[in-house]
């Protein structure tokens, strides 16, 4: 009995009758390792496969996909496609021809895949705490077509920073982790704010606004003169920086993965010593105040907004949406 360049074993005409049992024995289990063989579903490919080696393939019928044996577990290969959550859906829409269903996480929890396969996300962490500056804008990250796979996936939902403080991070099934945004600068003149998804903005005196992450957000704004006008920094959103020497705070960004189109992530708004207090950023960014700030609004990751020492307020909460094709 001979076999092929690739291990695979054949009769020659030299061969016994004898030696045939023997040679179509090797050939069956050298299919069942080489060969694509397949399964009803995973749990008969389980029963019938008990210990896998690394290589061995595999085709299931529910769901038309290939496996390969990694080693440790069986990995998609081929034929991906998009995955399923059992999740009640927060919603459904149709665009382009696609139909679609999302679901949307304004608290931490878990996402259940029956399905492996890819998703769209949109991942928003908490806003940061005004001070002497405008909160800035918690992190703002998008993915598509991350692949999911089968089980419960954790989901964390950052909480909005409160005064003073940074926002906290969201993240999705261990894949994405999004900073909270900074905080207003916490101190007199000079003072700079805090770095962040988006950073919070600094002091009057030119205290500098903190810095955002690229990719995610944006600077804070730096503060004005120390003067008889003063102005605290507005946070950064976002879709844009605070604006140095401005109260108002950096508008955030769009995101139409629930089928609507909705802003997200702004910065919050300074305060100067008189005159116009500064405007919320786009996408729930809380307005600055002569007297008492106003909060990021709740599930947009935006930044508070700064009011007189000691009453400042608190960013918005974050927020995790997960899109897939039906």
């Amino acid at each position: 009995m001979a076999v092929t360049p690739v291990g695979n074993p054949y009769v020659e005409s030299s061969d016994l009758v004898a030696n045939y049992p023997g040679a179509s024995e090797a050939l069956a289990e050298r299919i069942d390792i080489v060969g694509v063989n397949p399964f009803a579903n995973a749990a008969a490919r389980d029963a019938a496969i008990p210990s896998p080696v690394q290589g061995q393939m595999c085709s299931l019928n529910d769901d038309n996909k290939g496996y390969r044996y990694d080693g440790s577990a069986w990995v998609l290969f081929s034929g991906a496609g998009p995955g399923n959550f059992t999740n009640t859906a927060t919603g459904t829409y149709t665009t382009g021809g696609i139909q679609y269903k999302f679901l949307t996480f304004t608290g931490s929890g878990d996402l259940i895949v029956d399905r492996a396969g890819f998703a769209d996300i949109l991942v928003i962490g908490g806003g940061g705490g005004a001070d002497r500056g405008g909160g800035g804008a918690g992190g703002m990250f998008s993915i598509s077509n991350l692949y999911l796979p089968i089980g419960s996936l954790s989901v964390t939902v950052g909480a909005g920073g409160a005064a003073s403080t940074n926002g906290g991070a969201s993240a999705f099934a261990g894949v994405t982790v999004i900073s909270g945004g900074g905080r207003g600068s916490t101190s007199g003149s000079g003072s700079i704010g805090s770095a962040g998804g988006s950073g919070g903005g600094g002091a009057a005196g030119f205290g500098a606004g903190g810095a955002g992450v690229t990719g995610t957000g944006n600077k804070g704004g730096n503060g004005g003169a120390y003067s008889g006008d003063y102005i605290n920094g507005g946070g950064g959103g976002a879709g844009a920086a605070g604006a140095n020497g401005s109260p108002n705070g950096g508008n955030g960004a769009v995101s139409s993965i629930t089928g609507t189109a909705v802003t997200y992530a702004g910065g919050g708004g300074g305060t100067p010593d008189t005159g116009s207090p500064g405007t919320g950023g786009t996408g729930g960014g809380g307005a600055g105040n002569g007297t008492t700030g106003v909060s990021g609004t709740a599930n947009t990751g935006g930044g508070g907004g700064s009011g007189t020492p000691g009453t400042t307020a608190s960013g918005g909460s974050g927020i995790v949406i997960v899109r897939v094709v039906v």
